[in-house]
């Protein structure tokens, strides 16, 4: 079977991930299931550009067809922070019980309509000679009051989808997939790569 490799040691993304591309007929290994612990400085402004530094870099340490995500959440309300720095927001190490409690402290007396709030992930994925593709996918919402849910991470306890009247961590993983911002670049990067038979 054929190898790509995905730049993260994050589980419950690559949960995500594997049942995405599960169709691709790729061993889609993570950088966990690689041992590979190598720290990648993300200097990009964009989700974009950091999406590309990860890439880039495994690809030229493995020579293998590499995908790489930078996904974040933008709230309005917070000049779209914390975004790019969504994963290192209060500090790397912080946990997003943590994090999420202090955003719905700084959203705590804002209206419904004040809340806005997207989740974006952009996809990158590097070729063995040096191209690289991205792909962007988005979700709007809004901030919740409080956290609910048990399925998903990160911030998915206190990001509400309106036309499901819940948060993404209350949504069946089936559901989140087909409706996340991963989810629809995924789909984007998954559409180009078998148009190019790969």
């Amino acid at each position: 079977m054929k190898k790509l490799i995905f730049a993260t040691t994050n589980e419950g993304k690559m949960k995500e991930i594997r049942m995405i591309l599960s169709d691709l007929g790729y061993d889609i290994i993570s950088l966990k299931d690689m041992k590979l612990d190598t720290t990648i400085e993300e200097n990009g402004v964009t989700f974009e550009e950091n999406a590309a530094i990860k890439a880039k870099a495994i690809m030229k340490l493995t020579h293998e067809l590499v995908l790489a995500d930078d996904s974040g959440l933008e709230i309005d309300y917070l000049d779209k922070a914390p975004g790019v720095y969504s994963a290192r927001y209060l500090g790397e190490t912080t946990s997003y019980v943590v994090k999420n409690e202090h955003i719905l402290g700084l959203l705590k007396d804002v209206p419904e309509d004040k809340r806005t709030a997207r989740f974006v992930s952009a996809i990158a994925c590097a070729f063995p000679n040096g191209e690289i593709i991205t792909t962007r996918g988005t979700i709007e919402g809004i901030i919740g009051y409080e956290s609910k849910g048990e399925n998903g991470f990160g911030y998915d306890p206190i990001f509400v989808v309106p036309e499901f009247g819940c948060t993404t961590a209350e949504l069946s993983p089936h559901q989140k997939n087909t409706i996340s911002h991963r989810g629809k670049a995924l789909e984007k990067m998954k559409c180009i790569l078998k148009e190019r038979g790969i």
